[in-house]
């Protein structure tokens, strides 16, 4: 009898790791979507440090970023 669920439910197992698989793989690239934009800020911040961009191209491409990482992260509706 154990063999017979075995077969009947090995699609399920089956489509269960393909739904599984796809799941990992877009955390990993959201993950590394958000590294790169947390990449691309420090840069900016030293872009203005050292004075190659001014304040208002500063600001300007730090709200693009950080809106940008804001709609990547999870909205956490508990709060």
């Amino acid at each position: 009898m154990l063999i017979i669920d075995d077969l009947l439910t090995a699609p399920f197992r089956g489509i269960f790791w393909i739904f599984k698989e796809v799941y990992n793989a877009a955390q990993e690239e959201q993950a590394g979507a958000s590294e790169a934009i947390t990449t691309e800020l420090s840069e900016l911040y030293m872009r203005l440090e050292t004075g190659q961009i001014t304040e208002k191209e500063f600001d300007a491409r730090e709200k693009i970023l950080l809106d940008r990482l804001d709609l990547m992260q999870p909205s956490d509706a508990s709060q």
